[in-house]
């Protein structure tokens, strides 16, 4: 298990394991530096993760040069075969002919190697591409996550004000209305 699956595990068991807002069972405290210290070594961590998968990539070069590497011996041992067949004088027709099949082989085996090396080459890309996804993927859940959470903290945070304002406007206005009925009693 990689660390950032570590680091995304601890995340949400952190998350499972904080109290509830008060009056609500959906809505979660969490401790925002805990959070915050969570969330930036998971992003340190990213970047190692993303190094390691990249030096896998790198190696479908290794693997692509040896395979040119070996075709080149391939092609080098055939033409060496096919110039000693060329030389011996009695033979010289056969020569070409077999000289001509060897070089094919050679081609095609080459060219299987090549094949066979790109093909590695792609899937261990393709599988890199793909872990990492996964792996923001489930970093980008964690966040939605904590935005809903934010967000709903915010809301109740704002209706709290929106009703204190309304009781201190109610208190005033009930003052006014105080204030203004002696005048009215004085006059008359």
């Amino acid at each position: 298990m990689s660390r950032i699956e570590q680091l995304i595990g601890e995340i949400e068991e952190y998350i499972d394991s904080c109290d509830f807002a008060p009056f609500s069972h959906t809505k979660i405290q969490v401790n925002k530096e805990e959070l915050e210290e969570l969330l930036v070594e998971l992003r340190l961590r990213v970047p190692d993760e993303i190094k390691k998968y990249q030096k896998i990539i790198n190696n479908q070069e290794a693997i692509i040069a040896e395979a040119h590497t070996q075709a080149d011996a391939i092609l080098a041992h055939a033409t060496e075969q096919t110039n000693e067949l060329v030389n011996e004088h009695e033979i010289v027709q056969e020569a070409y002919a077999r000289a001509n099949e060897v070089v094919e082989e050679a081609q095609a085996q080459a060219q299987a190697i090549v094949d066979a090396a790109v093909a590695d080459a792609d899937s261990i890309r393709q599988g890199s591409i793909g872990y990492t996804d996964d792996m923001l993927k489930n970093l980008q859940g964690i966040i939605a996550h904590s935005m809903e959470e934010a967000q709903g903290r915010l809301e109740a945070y704002l209706s709290s004000l929106q009703s204190a304002y309304e009781v201190v406007s109610a208190n005033r206005d009930e003052l006014a209305a105080g204030m203004a009925m002696p005048q009215e009693q004085g006059q008359g």
